[in-house]
């Protein structure tokens, strides 16, 4: 009988804390942590990681367009650009401390999605670092991006279409056949769209796909079971930032229907988790990267799973 499978998506702010300056020193040391968190789990599970990219690709974002009389590089292009930066500190500290014969390997993934997705009507997904409104409004005036608040400061909000299908899903199930610890889908895949002048012809596309929808496609797709979104905080919490703010234990996906959460930020992830654990009847979890061993192990942050176990309502 071969290994449990669990895809992890490493939240793009648990690789670069909202407060952290945008540094490689700062976000590989943020890896350190999360090697360290992770390596446990490699004995005993196939292990698949995925990555966000926000912070990441909202900054190359910036830097390329500081550049005078050059075309800035559309977002498809950077989000591969950010796959290959942050996948390579991820799987260099990963050699750092796994045994030297246990393989790693990265795949750039491409994600389809519809170009008539109604999320280009209405962006909300976070890129880039955050601005006080007055910066906010001068960068919207000469760039024509869209902001949204985001806790008590403004950032970037581009579109954020469905993913449909991973392209690369046939090598990615055969490197884990393989013993490979995987990296990929980072940033929710690279957005990609077939040409509606030319069917059969690939095309990237300016949006940047949900992480957690990718992953958990990802994850659905390759049998896992078990999907784990790790963020910078403990779980998913009713009423946050208020004085009645709690944090929910082990719920079903039908008990998460009957509560908002903000589409910038947790929603993305409630909702991944109830796709998942409606399709598989498998456990999603979303915790702190720092618990990764014992979100495994069912003993911290949010669980979703079909049914809740005796004595662990809450």
């Amino acid at each position: 009988m071969g290994k449990k499978r669990i895809v992890v998506a490493l939240g793009g702010n648990a690789l670069l804390r909202r407060s952290d300056p945008m540094t490689v020193e700062v976000q590989r040391a943020n890896i350190k942590i999360a090697v360290e968190a992770l390596a446990p789990l490699i004995d005993e599970y196939d292990l698949v990681l995925a990555h966000g990219n926000g912070p990441q690709v909202g900054l190359l974002a910036l830097q390329a367009a500081s550049y005078p009389g050059i075309e800035p590089y559309p977002l498809d292009v950077l989000g591969a650009q950010s796959q290959g930066m942050i996948a390579y500190m991820l799987e260099q500290e990963l050699g750092n401390v796994l045994p030297p014969e246990k393989p790693i390997a990265t795949l750039l993934t491409m994600v389809e999605i519809d170009p008539d997705d109604p999320a280009f009507d209405d962006p909300t997904k976070f890129v880039g670092p955050t601005y006080i409104k007055k910066k906010a409004d001068a960068l919207a005036a000469k760039k024509g991006w869209v902001f949204k608040r985001d806790g008590g400061l403004w950032r970037r909000v581009v579109a954020s279409p469905e993913p449909q299908r991973i392209f690369e899903i046939k090598p990615i199930r055969w490197l884990i056949e393989q013993g490979t610890v995987v990296i990929c889908t980072g940033g929710g895949g690279i957005p990609t769209a077939f040409s509606k002048d030319e069917p059969n012809r690939l095309t990237g596309v300016e949006a940047v796909i949900d992480k957690d929808l990718a992953s958990e496609l990802l994850a659905r797709e390759l049998g896992a079971e078990l999907f784990v979104m790790a963020t910078d905080t403990d779980g998913v919490y009713l009423d946050w930032m208020t004085p009645e703010q709690r944090r929910l234990g082990w719920v079903t996906p039908d008990e998460l229907e009957r509560h908002p959460f903000p589409a910038g930020s947790m929603g993305p992830k409630v909702e991944a988790a109830k796709r998942f654990v409606r399709a598989t009847c498998n456990r999603a979890a979303i915790g702190r990267l720092e618990d990764i061993e014992r979100i495994v192990a069912g003993e911290a942050g949010t669980n979703v799973v079909c049914e809740v176990p005796a004595g662990k309502r809450g």
